[in-house]
């Protein structure tokens, strides 16, 4: 039997929703049918009266609503209320032109109540409250309302930039998911629909006011001609049934009108809070108690003028004397709470204490730029350097075998339009411009021509270039110019830094992290190696050593069978990466010299050589002059080697290596320096340039 309820129930509920769906459309057809068929007076008054009803509805739940998505069906339900009270009105007055000769009650009794009771059946009175109704509801409440959606679309639009920045800087950042992201974004974007819905449905409520009126005109002169031509009634008779019949049939559209109007002008007028509107103004005007008692007193002045209502004015001031007193009272118990404190323990300072709350982090990996290059970041705006920056950390870890950390984008008012600065650990490592919507066309170094723009050079490796407009890409080109949008450029920028300072974004939690990724396959080495022989931070201090050099660290399984077999003897953290290298050597020779041909690198004079071997057995530190030598000599090698199409890279013995890498490569950052015991057996070196070689 139970199971029996939860499938009836079921069924229940899924015709609940197929009837939801016919709901828009049967509510569309019965609304236009209004128009056409002719509806009983009976049928009107339910019709007239369910719209009153509905109006009051609206009217509450923008009242009650915390913010305006909170009512986002909001324009559709104005489009559907103004169609009702145009479809009622135009039933009404085939009602109203068709049997009105019969009495008061011939259009039904809501109109009747309308024309009788609430103007006192005075139709002269009744077609100047009529009046007043509509420019209330045309000229103030709906012009307003339409004037605050439009203005609120236009800065909503405005700032959708920024607010779609900040959920791709949080998101990026870890502090949300991709869920709760994809959650703002369309919350953004439902804000920005609402407020453009609202400018264009309040036209709808002005058109609405308008027409009101214009029915009432017709309905008078049409009741008019009708009740002296057709049912000879004397002109008198005529103008108290059929304009009495008018006012009330306006009076009962424009009454709802102006209910959806001020619901409208609540709905985009108020702000997000945490409080409904009645909240909102209770707490906002009694709250200063200042106000409340001047306000009194004014009001108290005035009920003491000779010929004012003294009862009513000195009612108001006692109330709102009363109102103040009791805010005054409030405010001093809560200000007695903190004395009372400070008295038990006077040393307390009035400046709140410092908590964890305000220690700033600092972020691993930053980008800021100027107001700008917004843009680049924006979806919406088609801006693609995110997917750049993404791209640009995949590669990363791929190439060098570590997840480097989260890129926080931040705008900064501070900088230049066109600027961008790379942070590391909150210092600045890089900076440039770039101008959106131009080109960089950039000098590799043998190009056959030169183009026209702004001479510049590529913040990534200095070379010259030049700010080019789209027109004179393809001249660059045919030029032999390196190409590349703004994007690019600065992605290109990021992994230049990225890869030159990957040995600082190693940290403890990424060498942890790497260890995990060897699965249970790996387990017994890494507990064999990790802390047994080596501990986590010396493992650490030797990846970060490869790094440094722009070797990658992905064969941590190679790099834990090296140290599980070296590390048994005492070594120092340089000895253990020298050692690793070796075991890594095919791996670091293959990006330079790919396949198995021969090696064409730079090598030492023997007679230089020598002399450095003898410095490394003395002190371990190189004479001003001889350092001298070897910079200027290795610089012109490059030069030569570079000219010659070779890679920048020099071969030494295996213990010069540790030296001169640590001398030469913070100099010539481009220089790679290789032990001889790295090279692999099957691959022939050819040394074709020597330094040392002029003595």
């Amino acid at each position: 039997m139970n199971g029996f309820g939860q499938r009836l129930a079921a069924m229940d509920w899924r015709a609940l929703m197929r009837l939801n769906l016919f709901a828009g459309p049967v509510l569309i057809i019965l609304i236009l049918s209004m128009m056409v068929l002719p509806l009983p007076p009976f049928v009107l008054d339910l019709l007239f009266t369910f719209n009153i009803a509905l109006s009051l509805m609206v009217l509450l739940v923008s009242m009650f609503a915390l913010k305006p998505l909170d009512f986002a069906a909001f324009p559709s339900v104005l489009l559907f209320t103004t169609l009702l009270r145009l479809s009622l009105n135009v039933a009404s007055t085939r009602v109203v032109l068709l049997q009105g000769h019969q009495g008061g009650d011939a259009a039904g009794k809501v109109i009747e109540a309308f024309g009788h009771f609430l103007v006192g059946g005075n139709f002269a009175v009744g077609l100047v409250v009529f009046l007043i109704l509509v420019i209330i509801n045309f000229m103030v409440i709906t012009k307003g309302a339409g004037r605050i959606a439009e203005v609120s679309a236009r800065f909503t639009l405005d700032a959708m930039p920024g607010k779609q920045m900040a959920i791709d800087a949080d998101l990026n950042a870890g502090l949300i998911g991709e869920d709760e992201a994809r959650r703002r974004r369309a919350e953004i974007a439902q804000e920005a629909d609402f407020y453009g819905s609202m400018d264009g449905a309040s036209k709808f409520v002005r058109g609405d006011a308008v027409a009101g009126l214009l029915i009432t005109v017709v309905n008078i002169v049409g009741g008019l001609l009708i009740g002296v031509l057709q049912h000879d009634l004397s002109f008198a008779n005529a103008a108290h049934t059929y304009v009495l019949l008018a006012i009330g049939d306006g009076l009962v559209a424009q009454i709802p009108a102006l209910v959806i109007s001020t619901a409208a002008g609540v709905t985009v007028s108020r702000a997000n809070t945490e409080q409904d509107v009645g909240q909102q103004m209770i707490s906002q005007l009694f709250v200063n108690p200042q106000v409340l008692l001047l306000s009194g007193a004014v009001m108290a002045l005035l009920g003491l003028v000779p010929g004012m209502p003294n009862l009513v004015f000195l009612l108001f001031a006692a109330l709102l004397v009363g109102l103040g007193w009791t805010q005054l009272r409030r405010r001093a118990l809560a200000q007695a709470a903190p004395a009372a404190a400070e008295t038990v323990a006077p040393v307390a300072s009035e400046a709140p204490e410092a908590s964890w709350e305000d220690v700033q982090l600092v972020d691993t990996l930053g980008l800021e730029v100027g107001h700008r290059l917004i843009p680049l970041v924006d979806h919406r705006q088609q801006g693609e350097l995110l997917g750049r920056i993404k791209s640009v950390r995949k590669k990363f870890a791929q190439e060098l075998g570590f997840l480097p950390p989260v890129v926080h984008i931040r705008d900064n008012l501070e900088l230049g339009p066109h600027t961008y600065t790379i942070s590391l650990k909150g210092a600045e490592i890089g900076r440039a411009e770039v101008f959106p919507g131009k080109w960089l066309a950039i000098d590799p170094g043998q190009v056959s021509g030169t183009v026209e723009g702004t001479a510049t050079t590529d913040p990534a490796f200095g070379l010259p270039a030049v700010w080019i407009d789209g027109g004179q890409r393809e001249h660059a080109q045919v030029f032999g110019y390196t190409v590349v949008d703004v994007s690019t450029v600065v992605a290109t920028h990021l992994n230049h830094l990225m890869h030159l300072h990957a040995a600082e974004m190693l940290g403890r939690d990424e060498m942890r992290k790497l260890l995990d990724r060897l699965g249970d396959d790996y387990k017994p080495l890494v507990e064999e190696v990790v802390p047994k022989l080596v501990p986590l931070t010396a493992l650490q201090r030797i990846c970060q050593n490869l790094l440094d050099e722009e070797v990658s660290i992905r064969d941590l399984v190679s790099i834990l069978d090296t140290l599980a077999a070296e590390a048994a003897q005492p070594q120092d953290v340089e000895a253990l990466t020298a050692q690793v290298r070796i075991a890594l050597g095919r791996a670091i020779v293959q990006p330079w010299f790919p396949g198995r041909g021969e090696m064409r690198v730079i090598g030492l004079d023997a007679r230089l050589e020598q002399v450095l071997t003898q410095a490394l057995g003395g002190n371990g530190a190189l004479e001003p002059g001889l350092a001298e030598i070897l910079l200027e000599q290795t610089r012109e090698a490059l030069t030569r080697q570079e000219a010659a199409g070779d890679p920048p890279v020099m071969v030494v013995a295996h213990a010069l290596r540790p030296l001169l890498a640590g001398f030469l490569r913070r100099r010539l950052r481009q220089l790679v320096v290789l032990s001889q015991a790295e090279i692999p057996d099957d691959r022939i070196l050819r040394v074709t340039t020597v330094v040392g070689a002029r003595g």
